[in-house]
């Protein structure tokens, strides 16, 4: 797999070509450029929704773990009546994220999504 090309690489690419030229003007702007790009960082806190979203998913895991076969999404649900409220739409994303993290199993049925953890 190639190794993607970021912005900061174009820069310092482009620099190289400018320096060569002797145009310090644009090595001034460029090495400014770099500083700007090496200053942003990715944040680490988490949103409010985020923080939501992972108390949903205690829930979602505490459902699954408490019944003794897998569950549809309408199932989970109707096991913890803090979940009657979210939309499917919201569980199946949230559900995802628990599968993708190898947390929660996922098996369809008949064309029908069933979550269980083993």
């Amino acid at each position: 797999m190639e190794k993607r090309i970021t912005k900061k690489d174009n820069f310092e690419t482009l620099r190289k070509v400018v320096v060569e030229l002797g145009r310090t003007d644009l090595v001034d702007f460029i090495d400014h450029e770099i500083e700007l790009l090496s200053r942003k960082r990715v944040s680490n806190t988490k949103t409010k929704t985020q923080i939501e979203n992972e108390s949903i998913k205690d829930v979602i895991v505490k459902v699954l773990t408490e019944s003794d076969k897998a569950l549809t999404i309408t199932e989970i649900q109707e096991s913890d009546s803090t979940l009657t409220d979210l939309s499917n739409q919201k569980m199946s994303a949230l559900l995802k994220q628990l599968v993708d993290s190898e947390i929660v199993k996922k098996e369809i049925i008949k064309k029908k999504a069933y979550f269980n953890i083993d």
